[in-house]
């Protein structure tokens, strides 16, 4: 998940609506009500269904299960404990609407994508709010990252979409080709717990913009915000083309990702499941696209001890950045390799830095980390900080849990920690997702890389060095790399793509147009003259989206060996 957002300076005023109320939250530190109680701008229901063809719907086998806000530890609603046969309910839902979305017209669907943004930005505080109590990160995030830009990629794919053109080639003096595209039909998502729905904004515009039906499975430890996006969103699609059904990986998401009624299955999450999904596809022949995990290289050589102290003081704060979303980041820098001669005094720099993260209520615009996003996520980041013990690391900050006072203190916080070490230990090998950063020593650019690339895992890589333009090509093999990286690299989550599984390096791409041509592949049309006839060939596109063409040389006979080139499909 490319984002990487400066949550610890002012951001510009373009990057959200600069209506009154969005810029009187962005402007004045202020502290929102807790759902459920006094003066509260939002409250939930306490049992929320699967939506399926355009409405709400209890679960099959009646089965729910309770969500906590990681913010509180207390419970917030009740979900579906989803089942197979749910998942074939939404995917009849799917399609039974597949062939009418799939022949709207472009600029119909380019609407509708431009009505949710519309609809997302008119409902900022409502989603923001949602998502820190679903999700636990600062409110400070979601107002200003989160839900503008998931607005954004709708409006993006909106333009992305109509841009779409297809292609000719000639050739010979008798034949032309066409090539043109058509959505898959029915496809399947699984989004993750980390950015629910700015992830699922991700998948969605796309998809919905190629034409496709789709089901949709949201992380169960974050079920809540997709639910309440699309009771604001839900009227705006035909029912049908967008199904939500909740429950389980292992039982709900397991049913989608194998199916033989998808498409295509689309996942973001942890690599050992992302392995799976993919094996799943594999067995059915379908494409897939996954974004897995992270461990990304954040490289400070000794040239930005030389430069002047705004620059050292941004570099510094490049490092703790790492805390942003409480490490719960595929892209976060969370290995930090400082060149051994600044080390002391850069160090003192990250230190200061750090002594001003302000911890505390996530619903409090002043709060920079929030809690972790579940219980389980919670106490596998303390395992880790065992491990990191049992190996020898060094702590130099935090590494306990983070006690807060009233409802908070039943909430899941950690202090922002940093750990010194080597590139050998677990800490620095494995992805702890969560507030850790661990940093480690090199000599010169040559083992700086070195340590960068000695991973599984890829996806990003940071470098700050004074002329990093001059060396663009010498940090680590990442899939984005920023230089120096001093400003928010959020900016580049549509247009940067990056590798969709980091954990190998070399999968598809996710963003941009590599975001929507998975889910609307191309198709060629052979023109030429056929055996019966000197005409060229006529072509009838097809009126659904069932993908077939209708080729005809212009002739009224009877013939039914006609030598016309087939359909080709790509």
């Amino acid at each position: 998940m490319g984002l990487f957002l400066n949550a610890y300076c002012h951001m510009p005023e373009s990057r959200i609506d600069t209506d009154s109320l969005t810029t009187r939250t962005r402007r004045h530190i202020m502290r929102y009500a807790h759902p459920g109680t006094e003066g509260a701008i939002v409250n939930f229901k306490e049992r929320y269904g699967n939506y399926i063809g355009g409405e709400f719907v209890a679960p099959v086998k009646g089965q729910y299960f309770t969500n906590t806000s990681p913010v509180t530890g207390k419970a917030i609603a009740e979900f579906p404990r989803s089942t197979a046969e749910d998942i074939d309910k939404a995917l009849d839902a799917a399609h039974a609407a597949a062939a009418a979305w799939g022949s709207t017209s472009v600029q119909a669907r380019s609407l509708v994508l431009l009505k949710i943004a519309d609809r997302i930005e008119a409902n900022l505080e409502v989603l923001a709010i949602t998502e820190t109590w679903d999700n636990g990160k600062a409110i400070r995030e979601t107002l200003n990252a989160d839900i503008p830009l998931a607005a954004d990629h709708f409006r993006y794919f909106a333009g992305v979409l109509r841009a779409q053109e297809g292609s000719a080639a000639e050739i010979d003096g008798n034949t032309v080709a066409y090539h043109i595209h058509e959505p898959l039909g029915v496809v399947g998502q699984i989004i993750p717990w980390n950015f629910p729905l700015l992830m699922a904004a991700w998948k969605l515009a796309p998809a919905l913009a190629a034409g496709n039906c789709i089901v949709l499975k949201p992380a169960e430890q974050t079920p809540l915000g997709i639910s309440v996006l699309i009771e604001l969103i839900g009227d705006l699609l035909p029912p049908g083309v967008l199904n939500i059904v909740q429950g389980y990986g292992r039982e709900a998401g397991e049913a989608l990702a194998s199916s033989k009624r998808i498409a295509k299955i689309a996942f973001t999450g942890s690599t050992p499941v992302g392995s799976h999904i993919m094996k799943l596809a594999a067995d059915n022949i379908i494409p897939s696209t996954v974004e897995l995990g992270g461990k990304s290289p954040n490289i400070f050589f000794e040239d930005i001890m030389s430069a002047e102290p705004e620059f050292i003081d941004k570099a510094a704060e490049g490092l703790v950045l790492a805390f942003f979303n409480q490490g719960e980041v595929c892209t976060c820098p969370s290995r930090a390799l400082v060149q051994e001669s600044i080390y002391p005094q850069f160090m003192e720099a990250v230190m200061r830095k750090v002594e001003k993260i302000k911890r505390g209520d996530p619903l409090d615009t002043d709060t920079m980390v929030g809690a972790q996003a579940s219980e389980q996520q919670f106490d596998k980041i303390l395992s880790y900080l065992d491990i990191a013990k049992g190996e020898g690391a060094e702590l130099l900050t935090g590494g306990k849990v983070e006690k807060l006072e009233g409802s908070l203190s039943t909430g899941y916080y950690i202090q922002p920690t940093l750990l010194k070490g080597n590139n050998k230990m677990r800490v620095f090998q494995e992805e702890i997702f969560g507030p850790v950063v661990s940093v480690t020593t090199f000599k010169d650019e040559a083992e700086a890389v070195a340590i960068a690339n000695d991973t599984e895992f890829g996806l990003g890589a940071w470098e700050r060095s004074c002329d990093g333009l001059e060396n663009d090509h010498r940090p680590a093999a990442a899939t984005v790399i920023y230089l120096p990286s001093l400003r928010s690299s959020s900016d580049s989550t549509i247009r940067s793509p990056f590798c969709s599984s980091s954990a190998r390096r070399h999968m598809a791409r996710a963003s941009w147009q590599a975001s929507i041509a998975p889910y609307l592949p191309g198709i060629s049309l052979a023109m030429g003259a056929a055996s019966c006839s000197t005409q060229r060939v006529s072509v009838r596109l097809p009126t659904s989206n069932e993908g077939r063409a209708m080729v005809s040389c212009g002739q009224s006979c009877a013939r039914n060996a006609c030598s016309v080139s087939p359909l080709i499909r790509l």
